[in-house]
């Protein structure tokens, strides 16, 4: 049995109540989606169940409450690789 991949981007900025969900999706949408994150230099964290339970949140809604510490993880993690990539 194969399994689908499945992607969700997320924005945060600082004047956001929490991270939005601006693209998730699963197959051929999963795809376009890290295709084009990688395109722009977004890095893609790898994390199934916060992808999975990211699918059930609405395009253009902020993630609930239940998933802050898991996005604030890799909020996190992304912030530590732009600040590497600045000292480069």
């Amino acid at each position: 049995m194969s399994h689908r991949r499945k992607a969700a981007a997320l924005k945060y900025e600082n004047n956001f109540e929490a991270p939005v969900v601006t693209a998730a999706g699963a197959g051929f949408i999963a795809d376009k989606i890290i295709d084009l994150a990688k395109e722009a230099s977004v890095p893609v964290v790898s994390n199934k169940e916060l992808t999975e339970l990211l699918l059930n949140v609405n395009i253009g809604d902020y993630i609930p409450s239940e998933l802050y510490e898991a996005a604030a993880y890799i909020i996190a993690y992304v912030a530590d690789i732009d600040k590497a990539s600045e000292r480069k």
